[in-house]
């Protein structure tokens, strides 16, 4: 194979090859073609509708929030490259990891105290449960082993996590038989800013309460849904939960994965509501995008009540935990994020949505229009013509992915004012297109 492959032989393997996420083998839509990435733009191997770069809206499915080809990370992976790239984790321990640890219990809600590494997002809430699980079999209550959730969610496409996924129209309703019977509570009711809807509240209360015996956690994502739909919530239902679950004796687990690190307005989404959980994930912007990494974090509580049991230690260790590499660009990027004033960047980029996307809600079709922190969304009354949709984005210059009834946008939060606005502008276009 030569060294270069041109881009029509590139997509031919490509369709021959290549399982795409979330869609079919081979695939029905050519892909893009990325040569390299910038800033906050995408250089591609041939121009699209007229465009031979794109604006990242996505900022890599919201995990690239310095942007792309950042000479501090950069520098970070090559520094690192030159110790070592890989050594495995059981016996073995390297300053990038214990680093990364400590930072991030430095910096997450309390009671959270020890970290667990992970591969991905997914794995992450996969050790979560596990560790909820393993907790209370420790305690002698192996009856408690069912988790509960709000409709509306998703946590990611492995086992566990599928099952508190929303059961009907998420993306793994063809697993419902098989998977876990989890319970699930209403979706909360929209709207971040609404405050508490005092009925719903109590139903949450009730739910817990009523199942309690067999509850080993509550598990959601805090203030944000995202790829369950995109949905914004009051924080007070998170103060609910945790007053709920101290007081049945059920862990409360928050999902952070796509919330974390400032794309809500907070660092942490938790921080809105004011409470910590017993155990959190954390992942996609946790290595700017670089490597895939995520992690779980507990309290001592939980992780003193798993080495108490009969079963000693968490039975999990993925073949690259702590990897060297993902450990080193994890705690650079980290350090990149709180050595600016990143509040003030996420704040302008809010403002900027707003003002963008302000006049799509008058646009046909279109249901609601909602923004927090760097989250732009707009919300049609149908599916989208995800095709199309695509297209008109492209052709403002912009590259979104569109999915359900959703056009929405999370960019780098280096995204300047004037890329801001074609973002806006392709927004709408590919809502009127979709």
């Amino acid at each position: 194979m030569p060294e270069r492959l041109g881009t029509e032989e590139l997509l031919a393997l490509d369709r021959q090859h290549v399982w795409h996420p979330y869609g079919p083998m081979p695939g029905r839509q050519a892909p893009l073609v990325v040569d390299s990435a910038s800033g906050v733009r995408l250089r591609l191997a041939e121009p699209a509708e007229g465009r031979s770069e794109l604006v990242d809206g996505m900022s890599s499915w919201w995990s690239a929030i310095h942007g792309y080809n950042h000479p501090v990370l950069n520098a970070a992976a090559h520094r690192q490259l030159e110790r070592m790239s890989h050594v495995m984790f059981g016996g073995l321990t390297h300053e990038p990891a214990v680093r990364l640890a400590a930072r991030l219990v430095e910096i997450t809600p309390e009671p959270l105290s020890h970290v667990f590494l992970a591969d991905s997002g997914s794995v992450s809430v996969e050790v979560a449960v596990k560790m909820c699980l393993q907790y209370w079999r420790s305690r002698g209550r192996p009856a408690k082993q069912r988790l509960l959730t709000w409709r509306g969610g998703y946590h990611g496409d492995t086992w566990h996590p599928m099952s508190v996924c929303d059961p009907d129209g998420g993306m793994h309703e063809l697993w419902s038989g098989l998977l876990p019977r989890q319970v699930f509570a209403d979706a909360p009711p929209p709207g971040f800013e609404k405050g508490l809807d005092e009925t719903y509240a109590d139903r949450l209360r009730q739910l817990v309460a009523r199942h309690a015996q067999e509850l080993a956690a509550v598990v959601v994502e805090p203030v944000v849904q995202g790829a369950g739909g995109m949905r914004f919530h009051s924080p007070g239902y998170l103060r609910v939960l945790r007053e709920a679950c101290d007081e049945h004796d059920v862990l409360l687990v928050f999902d952070e994965i796509a919330t974390g690190f400032g794309r809500t307005g907070e660092l942490f989404a938790a921080e809105h509501a004011g409470v910590g959980p017993d155990v959190m994930c954390v992942g996609k912007a946790l290595t700017g995008g670089y490597l895939t990494l995520a992690a779980t974090l507990c309290s001592s509580e939980v992780a003193e009540g798993i080495s108490s049991g009969e079963m000693p230690a968490l039975a999990h260790g993925p073949t690259f935990m702590g990897n060297p590499l993902a450990s080193a660009v994890a705690g650079a990027s980290t350090e990149l994020l709180l050595a600016q004033d990143w509040r003030r960047e996420v704040n302008r980029i809010e403002a900027g949505l707003r003002a963008g996307l302000s006049g799509a809600a008058r646009l046909p079709g279109v249901r609601e229009v909602r923004v927090l922190g760097a989250i732009g969304v707009v919300q049609l009354d149908h599916e989208v013509d995800i095709a199309a949709a695509t297209r008109a984005a492209v052709r403002e210059g912009v590259w979104l992915r569109p999915f359900r009834d959703l056009i929405y946008t999370m960019p780098p939060y280096v995204t300047g004012d004037g890329d801001l606005s074609r973002v806006c502008a392709a927004v709408c276009a590919a809502a009127k297109a979709g």
